[in-house]
């Protein structure tokens, strides 16, 4: 059994200040004894403006974003998920919205890139968003195995696509990260149903940490980050701005819930 926390903030165009929040979080997670810790989708900023994120991006394996979370890792000895952070891709007016994690050493043992990009008008409201024109989009789902589990990534727009969680399931995820930046509107309607949905249906466990209150650019982000339960039991949850929430991930529980109800192994796929 492992203690395990999804940070939220409520991020700024300011990455010092955004950091130092971040670390003061982390810290005092792993005070509660929390050995991985998530950050949310865009901890380091929430600029001003979608392009602020092109000029703050870093060469992947280097910069003071990739450092900080190298540092804290191993600082504080717990596992980091590092929410998603702007790494160079191949077009110079674009990014990556990169998820990477660091091992308790301060060691970089994987990196994910969002692969679903959120180019939508919220309904409802005047809110645009357009990430296609400053992310390039991901190509590869990401499973790494860890101390406290098999674990998949995902980031936020990719809660919405079943099918891409079907695919992490089908290769023994028992974790999935979900680092997200839900706007208020799309949170309230549908941010802890597809949360839980997604623990239920593929009998995992889910650390969600989310963005949580009024942003600086006039964005307001929805928090209620949690942690689910393979039975879709909302363990802890966080409603509104900078705080934690924390958890035991129970591998027996996972497998005796699996053992119980085989749901798992009774899929079927349709042919294409």
């Amino acid at each position: 059994m492992s203690k395990c926390a999804a940070i939220q903030m409520a991020s700024s165009p300011s990455v010092s200040s955004n950091l130092w929040e971040a670390e003061k979080l982390i810290a005092e997670a792993a005070k509660a004894g929390a050995k991985l810790v998530a950050l949310p989708e865009n901890f380091a900023l929430m600029g001003d403006h979608e392009l602020d994120k092109i000029k703050a991006k870093e060469p992947d394996g280097s910069g003071p974003i990739q450092t900080f979370l190298a540092t804290v890792a191993k600082k504080y000895a717990v596992w980091v998920i590092g929410g998603t952070i702007p790494i160079a891709g191949d077009d110079d007016n674009k990014v990556r919205a990169a998820c990477v994690i660091y091992n308790d050493q301060g060691e970089r043992v994987a990196r994910y890139d969002k692969m679903h990009l959120f180019d939508v008008n919220v309904p409802g409201t005047s809110e645009v968003y357009r990430e296609s024109d400053s992310i390039e989009q991901g190509s590869q789902p990401l499973i790494i195995d860890t101390p406290f589990g098999r674990l998949g990534v995902a980031v936020c727009y990719d809660l919405r696509f079943p099918e891409f969680f079907r695919k992490l399931s089908s290769q023994g995820v028992e974790i999935l990260v979900i680092p997200s930046a839900f706007t208020a509107e799309t949170g309230a309607a549908h941010w802890e149903l597809l949360l839980r949905a997604r623990a239920v249906e593929n009998l995992c466990y889910v650390i969600a940490p989310n963005q949580g209150g009024f942003h600086l650019n006039g964005r307001r982000t929805f928090g209620h980050s949690m942690i689910i339960d393979p039975w879709g039991v909302v363990l802890d949850c966080y409603k509104t701005g900078g705080g934690f929430v924390c958890a035991d991930i129970d591998l027996e529980r996972l497998e005796k819930v699996r053992s119980a109800f085989p749901v798992l192994n009774h899929r079927r796929y349709l042919s294409e």
